[in-house]
């Protein structure tokens, strides 16, 4: 479980899903399929996984700043991950954020964890994201 006193939300919001964890920083212009929420980056540890749908979590971004773009594409179409959590300011994924919350309405939570916390996250654990960003195992709570 990561604390409150841990995290802090770039972009604010609640969520559950299954984690898709990795060690790796990734770039979404060239790392994901803005058309199918893949990872296409075959030097990535998650390379042919689907973010879709998942909470994504990568130590940081990296790559250029045409992610935003690819972020907005995949929520627009409903191919995003359904929150991302990084352990360093993530300002090309906050922007793809911001702006598919003013455009579409919808909202995509990035929450900022210590290294500390993100070392304890697991691959394949369901969890749940609150309004406080906490992030809580799902099979813990039942």
């Amino acid at each position: 479980m990561v604390e409150s006193s841990t995290s802090r939300f770039i972009v604010p919001g609640a969520v559950q899903g299954v984690l898709l964890l990795s060690q790796q920083p990734l770039s979404l212009w060239g790392g994901i399929d803005p058309k199918t929420g893949q990872i296409i980056d075959q030097r990535h540890d998650k390379a042919g996984e689907c973010a879709a749908g998942r909470i994504l979590a990568i130590p940081s971004e990296k790559g250029s700043s045409t992610g935003s773009a690819v972020l907005l594409e995949l929520i627009r179409i409903g191919k995003a991950p359904a929150a991302i959590v990084t352990c360093h300011l993530a300002p090309i994924l906050a922007l793809g954020s911001i702006i598919a919350k003013e455009l579409y309405d919808v909202s995509l939570p990035i929450l900022l964890v210590s290294e500390d916390s993100f070392a304890g996250l697991r691959d394949g654990e369901p969890v749940q994201i609150e309004t406080n960003g906490t992030i809580s195992s799902l099979e813990q709570s039942n």
